[in-house]
């Protein structure tokens, strides 16, 4: 996928430019990127990552792309309690992140962090449409099992917002969860 795919997968989640949000499991920042396009300027990202190398390069790389958005790197496992803190967040990014937590375990890290937003604040999450991993994806989960997880952790609103096609596991979808 190319950035302008990442932006499309988030953008009618993103209700209006500027705002708090964050990005868990970001990784190399691709939906990082994403949405600091859709925050423009004014946004506030929080990207939080284990590596911290990769959040510095992250770092050059958004701020000289999109230096009118304010970012904020935290090094933190998104599967633990974390220690930084924050504003109560509009939004928060979660894409091919959520995969790599084990299935009896994903309900605890879907409500730890969304007790991070603020009231109706959204969930956008990115992930391959499929309940069967493989060692690289080890735990992913469909939209129809998103949506069951959302429910259980006390979401009222969960829509499919796009789907992409991927060579390696059938397709992306993103979702929105409020």
């Amino acid at each position: 996928m190319q950035h302008a795919d990442h932006v499309a997968l988030l953008r009618s989640g993103v209700p209006a430019p500027g705002g708090v949000w964050a990005d868990f499991g970001s990784g190399g920042g691709a939906f990082t990127m994403a949405l600091a396009e859709l925050l423009g300027p004014g946004g506030t990202i929080y990207s939080i990552d284990r590596d911290q190398a990769v959040l510095r390069e992250q770092e050059r790389a958004l701020l000289a792309r999109f230096p009118g958005v304010s970012l904020h790197t935290v090094a933190a496992d998104f599967t633990r309690q974390i220690t930084a803190t924050w504003p109560p967040l509009d939004g928060l990014v979660m894409a091919n992140a959520l995969h790599y937590v084990r299935d009896g375990q994903k309900d605890s890290v879907v409500q730890r962090l969304k007790s991070y937003l603020k009231p109706g604040g959204r969930w956008l999450l990115v992930e391959y449409n499929v309940d069967r991993g493989n060692p690289w994806v080890p735990h992913p989960l469909s939209y129809p099992t998103w949506e069951a997880v959302a429910r259980r952790s006390g979401f009222a609103h969960v829509r499919l917002l796009a789907t992409r096609p991927s060579s390696f596991l059938k397709e992306f979808y993103a979702a929105e969860s409020y």
